[in-house]
């Protein structure tokens, strides 16, 4: 039987989605994510500004180590202590932002991840393979796991759930 999952937080009222697959499993062949939800959140993603009034729809244990800021964005509470993330405003501009998402991919993530399955995961999945190549810059223009070079780009893909600090 389906879980259902009903958001009110800041930018949801009343937002209804079910819970199709078990937590963390049965993703799509192509996503393959390097780090889950928790893991993202307890290293230091999105300057800690992104899910400070979401607690209640996700698992309580993915806040537990998880850095926070919840007055504004602090980069420094990010892996790599840099800015990696434009304001809402560009996302919404390049009409990056599903409506049943408003906050954005990882939003879409951590959902998917708890078992949420929607029309826009194709569109999400391909946003996430296309992060690859970043990978390759760093590859191509560091040595490896030299975690001082290109820690912006790093710290956008640990924003996409793939593991920058083994590059």
């Amino acid at each position: 039987m389906k879980k259902l999952v009903v958001v009110n937080d800041k930018m949801q009222k009343k937002y209804r989605y079910y819970l199709e697959a078990p937590m963390g499993k049965k993703f799509d062949k192509r996503f393959k994510p390097e780090l889950t939800p928790k893991q993202m959140l307890a290293l230091g993603v999105f300057g800690g500004k992104y899910m400070t009034d979401c607690k209640r729809e996700f698992p309580a244990d993915w806040f537990k180590r998880a850095k926070l800021s919840p007055h504004k964005a602090n980069p420094k509470l990010n892996y790599f202590g840099v800015s990696a993330s434009q304001p809402l405003s560009v996302w919404r501009k390049n009409d990056w932002i599903h409506p049943q998402d408003p906050r954005g991919w990882f939003q879409w993530y951590c959902r998917y991840y708890m078992g949420r399955r929607t029309e826009d995961d194709e569109r999400q999945i391909k946003r996430w393979l296309a992060m690859k190549r970043h990978i390759m810059q760093i590859k191509k223009n560091c040595y490896p796991r030299d975690l001082n070079c290109r820690r912006r780009q790093r710290q956008a893909l640990l924003h996409w759930a793939y593991d920058s600090r083994k590059i």
